[in-house]
């Protein structure tokens, strides 16, 4: 997920003076840094959305790395070593999360990064991280161009979820193909690159007719001249893609409006605030894409997370927690096949990884540092799930 920039004339002064240190382009396939060594403890970073705008996902992400780690350290560690994590708040901001990273990389020496959870924030850390050649695993950050760029590939930048473009595949062949919808309304966040990127996805795949394009942009509260101009139009869906802060508020009205189509959405649907902003009424004929279902779970490390997370929190899951708990395994599991001395060493192990069994389901990196990893389609009736459909990658 992307989120808009805050500030931005400001934000790039500061974002200049914060990466003009840097000696490694965001794409560039090496860095003069030999990486920071693992000592006695291994030194696990947090750049994490605490607070701010989507501090529903920042949080959500600690708790599911927080349990990862709890379970790793009980085991013996890493090779040994016990985790320590240094957690900061990023602040929903974009050039703070460059801030973040620069000061776990330079300051704390930490040996991996989780975060962020929105893909503005990793691509403002991307240069900090190449140059400290300390491997990141975000949760969240779905853009396309995260992991690789103009042909190159970010060669410390990983992630455990999937990526905008899939999504909009997704999209666009549930639509048609299971719901049997000719022809849709594509109602867009158009300030976000998240959304954006989820949109030309599905507008590029799509078998049926787009009968109208709308946009709404982040903080926008009232959608009604929106969804009064739509309401009088043929279609068999509304498909938008945007976080869960507008989209719970539009679907509300939208329903309240008497608009009882389909409504359907990425995966900045996957929060809990989603429904309780749409209502359980409103978040009836609702689908999204997601990493992760609770209902279905992939396999017994599924059924492991979810009994420990419940165990820890004494609540439900939720995808972004699911994620989180993966990324941290992936670095465990890439330091280990690599025996891993220095940052540089658990990074060739993360563009190794194979067959890697998750709380999500099975992830192979591919050779663009994103995971091959099937999908699920959840359907919300009355602020439930009701069903859960796996896609596999194509």
């Amino acid at each position: 997920m992307k989120l808009k920039a805050l500030g931005i004339i400001a934000a790039t002064g500061l974002a200049v003076l914060s990466l003009a240190a840097c000696s490694t382009a965001p794409g560039g396939n090496s860095s003069a840094s030999k990486g920071t060594a693992i000592g006695d403890n291994f030194k696990l970073g947090y750049d994490l959305e605490l607070s701010g705008a989507v501090a529903a996902y920042g949080n959500a992400g600690k708790k599911g790395a927080d349990l990862a780690v709890d379970e790793i350290n009980k085991a013996g560690g890493i090779n040994g070593k016990q985790i320590k994590v240094i957690s900061k708040d990023n602040k929903s901001d974009n050039v703070e999360a460059a801030t973040v990273a620069s000061n776990l990389i330079n300051n704390d020496k930490v040996n991996a990064i989780i975060g962020s959870m929105t893909s503005g924030a990793v691509k403002s850390m991307t240069p900090n991280v190449t140059k400290g050649a300390v491997p990141l695993v975000t949760p969240g950050g779905t853009d396309d161009t995260l992991t690789e760029s103009k042909g190159k590939v970010n060669e410390f930048i990983f992630r455990s979820t999937f990526q905008d473009s899939y999504q909009g595949k997704v999209l666009a062949n549930y639509t048609a193909d299971k719901l049997n919808a000719k022809k849709v309304v594509l109602y867009y966040d158009n300030s976000s690159d998240y959304a954006k990127g989820i949109a030309k996805s599905f507008e590029k795949t799509y078998k049926g007719k787009i009968v109208d394009k709308v946009t709404f942009q982040s903080g926008d509260k009232d959608f009604q001249a929106t969804l009064s101009k739509i309401k009088s139009e043929d279609f068999d869906a509304i498909v938008m893609p945007g976080y869960y802060n507008e989209a719970g508020l539009i679907t509300k009205q939208a329903r309240e409006f008497g608009l009882t189509q389909p409504i359907l959405g990425g995966d900045g649907f996957a929060d809990p605030t989603f429904i309780s902003l749409a209502g359980n009424a409103g978040a009836t004929n609702v689908y999204y894409v997601s990493g992760y279902s609770g209902r279905t779970p992939a396999n017994d490390i599924t059924k492991k997370f979810i009994a420990g997370y419940k165990a820890k929190y004494q609540s439900e899951p939720s995808m972004f927690d699911a994620l989180s708990y993966d990324a941290v395994y992936m670095v465990k599991q890439a330091a280990e096949d690599t025996k891993a001395k220095t940052s540089v060493d658990v990074k060739d192990g993360l563009a190794k990884l194979k067959n890697f069994t998750g709380a999500t389901g099975d992830i192979t990196v591919d050779k663009e540092h994103n995971p091959i990893k099937d999908a699920v389609v959840v359907k919300l009736d009355n602020g439930k799930e009701a069903s859960e459909t796996v896609v596999k990658p194509n």
